[in-house]
């Protein structure tokens, strides 16, 4: 396992440039396999799952060639099977979002059972529900999840609760399926939206509707065609580089980002005392003062993303008085707060009284009597260092911040699962002013 050996307690202080989006960019890749002319994506970052899901495109018929250091060329003349290979495919959720470009060029897909982090099963019911009403029939077995079509049928569906990653392989299957699809309660992440830019400039009709942002309108066309598009930047990495800067009372000017993606964020930091300064691409984050306590609850857009609970986290263990985080997206999604309590955080779970049934976004079959759905954060918290081995990729990023925050030395062991989203992130660190060693293994 490769490691992280921190020596914490020094603020940081600098300024980070942001990659593309994670969340945008393996399935833009994806996407550039409904076409068979060759589409550019810009500004792809150097992580663990672009390069698994390239690994799968290849063995599906794509042809890739890098240029620079965050730019590829996908080429897919012709798809050579219909089925994602198991080993690969079962290591990212990426898997059953090869669905669509299958099923658009060869009427089948046979995809593993979906991996990732463990958080709690994925809503695919969702997607199985509205395949079945586009004339695509679903076999799921132990191992695999098979897909068949004789022909795409446009529809109109309702999500019964927003599904971001369904939303998407939805959207890339109706482009080419002949009359008009809408979907209502669609999420409505920016990443999907960025998705729609690229569909739409391969030459999709697309559009959501500005007055019920849910509301998508997919016209089919008769095939997609060649482009180039740039990949919006990481939020993600956006707050997690801001949640350092609080936690470790520094300051860090975030350079290659749009503002806007991440308004919730800066909202709720500024009530708490932060200093923001916003540009047209770029924002400022400082700790100025001791840190208010604040109340989260995670959600869909435009609400506090789930994946950023973990990272903000840390923030509220340094801030005054008694926080609380209630996670809504995922069943159970507090993992790193076990490791945050051998650091020395002070927490305590509960789960809060809850009447309407929509207000948890997850399916009830995934709860489970023990797993909690909110925690309230006591701080200010002196953070010990500590030897852990991380299990997620946010969590992994949750505890290298905590490492940062803490006085002495930690070590931070299978960080394989923070370079899934995040690219040579301890390198950035360093050139912040972090004290952090790299240990490849």
């Amino acid at each position: 396992m490769s490691q992280y050996i921190i020596n914490g307690g020094r603020p940081l202080i600098g300024e980070v440039s942001i990659r593309g989006a994670k969340n945008a960019s393996f399935k833009e890749m994806i996407a550039s396999m409904l076409t068979d002319e060759p589409v550019s994506l810009l500004n792809i970052p150097q992580i663990t799952d672009v390069h698994l899901t390239a690994s799968i495109a290849k063995f599906l018929g794509s042809q890739i060639t890098a240029f620079g250091e965050h730019g590829f060329s996908l080429t897919t003349p012709k798809i050579t099977s219909s089925t994602v290979p198991s080993g690969t495919g079962e290591k990212s959720r990426t898997s059953f979002i090869f669905a669509a470009p299958l099923l658009a060029r060869t009427g089948k897909a046979i995809i593993p059972t979906p991996g990732g982090d463990r958080l709690g099963a994925r809503p695919l019911d969702r997607l199985f529900d509205c395949y079945q009403k586009m004339n695509i029939s679903t076999v799921v077995d132990d191992h695999s999840i098979s897909f068949s079509t004789n022909a795409i049928r446009p529809t109109e569906y309702t999500f019964p609760k927003p599904s971001h990653t369904v939303t998407e392989v939805v959207i890339m299957t109706a482009c080419q399926a002949l009359g008009e699809t809408i979907l209502h309660q669609a999420a409505q992440e920016p990443e999907i939206d960025d998705l729609i830019t690229m569909l739409n400039s391969m030459g999709a009709k697309i559009n959501r509707d500005p007055k019920d942002p849910g509301t998508i309108v997919i016209q089919g066309v008769n095939r997609l065609h060649q482009t180039t598009h740039q990949v919006i930047p990481d939020r993600n990495e956006a707050v997690t580089f801001g949640c350092a800067a609080l936690a470790t009372k520094g300051q860090i000017n975030i350079l290659r980002i749009k503002p806007h993606l991440i308004t919730v964020f800066l909202e709720t930091i500024e009530r708490m005392g932060a200093k923001v300064n916003r540009g047209q691409d770029e924002v400022a984050i400082s700790w100025q003062q001791p840190l208010k306590n604040a109340n989260i609850e995670t959600g869909p857009e435009p609400g506090f993303m789930t994946d950023w609970q973990a990272l903000f986290s840390i923030v509220l263990t340094q801030a005054v008085g008694c926080s609380q985080v209630i996670e809504r997206i995922f069943p159970y999604r507090f993992h790193h707060i076990d490791f945050l309590q051998k650091m020395g955080g002070k927490f305590k779970f509960f789960n809060p009284p809850v009447t309407d049934p929509n207000y948890y976004h997850f399916n009830q079959e995934s709860d489970k009597p023990e797993f909690f759905h909110g925690v309230k954060i006591y701080g200010p918290a002196k953070l010990q260092p500590q030897d852990l081995t991380v299990n997620d990729l946010r969590t992994g990023a949750c505890i290298t911040i905590a490492a940062l925050t803490a006085n002495g030395t930690s070590t931070i062991s299978n960080v394989e699962l923070i370079e899934r989203g995040y690219e040579q992130l301890a390198s950035r660190l360093k050139s912040l002013g972090a004290d952090i060693e790299y240990i490849k293994t």
